[in-house]
């Protein structure tokens, strides 16, 4: 399988951010959003799901957090878009539940080339810092339609709004990581009775 890094360029009046993703990696993260919930998060992404992730970004954050949130997702999403390629000999669909002390969270993952979002029951809280209870939901699904997969999160239970969030991000990463491993009986094929995966590349 060939190296699956990509590097994500984004600059307009709101925002300018530099990604870089490897899906291959040891789970080495360097964050810097200006957003520090978010570089939580993020960094717990990268191990959790042996991904190396680097995120440099710079955003209107005296107006609020929305625009560097929304525009993180987007290059998350494009990034994991261009690391999979043509989806050739990978899993492409997997789910994983993950606790945080009192808190449950189930994630699961197609990458099939269809980009959609579901979010059952609400975060409790307002959020964690800067970061809204609202911007969580909207930055999974700007990620989730920029990536081109179906992702489906449920916070089952939990009373500590950091710890649903923690609890989310690592269930994704680490059923991103199950999905997009590669499937040695597949080979090369397409993991798809289509014979064809939109990926919008």
């Amino acid at each position: 399988m060939e190296q699956r890094r990509a590097t994500i360029t984004r600059r307009t009046t709101e925002t300018e951010i530099e990604l870089t993703l490897d899906l291959d990696g040891s789970g080495q993260a360097a964050i810097d959003t200006g957003i520090g919930p978010l570089d939580h998060f993020l960094t717990l992404f990268a191990r959790h799901g042996l991904f190396d992730l680097t995120v440099t970004a710079r955003g209107d954050l005296q107006v609020d957090a929305h625009h560097t949130t929304e525009d993180v997702g987007l290059c998350l999403g494009q990034a994991i878009r261009q690391t999979l390629g043509e989806r050739r000999g990978i899993r492409r669909t997997a789910d994983v539940a993950v606790p945080m002390d009192e808190a449950l969270a189930h994630v699961a993952v197609d990458c099939g080339g269809r980009g959609y979002y579901v979010q059952r029951d609400p975060i409790n809280g307002p959020g964690v810092g800067v970061l809204e209870a609202d911007l969580v939901r909207h930055f999974f699904e700007t990620l989730a339609i920029e990536a081109r997969i179906n992702l489906h999160v449920v916070t089952l239970y939990g009373s500590n709004t950091h710890h649903q969030v923690e609890a989310l991000f690592k269930a994704f990463a680490r059923a991103l990581d199950a999905a997009t491993r590669p499937e040695p009986r597949l080979g090369d094929r397409l993991p798809s009775t289509k014979e064809h995966i939109e990926t919008g590349q």
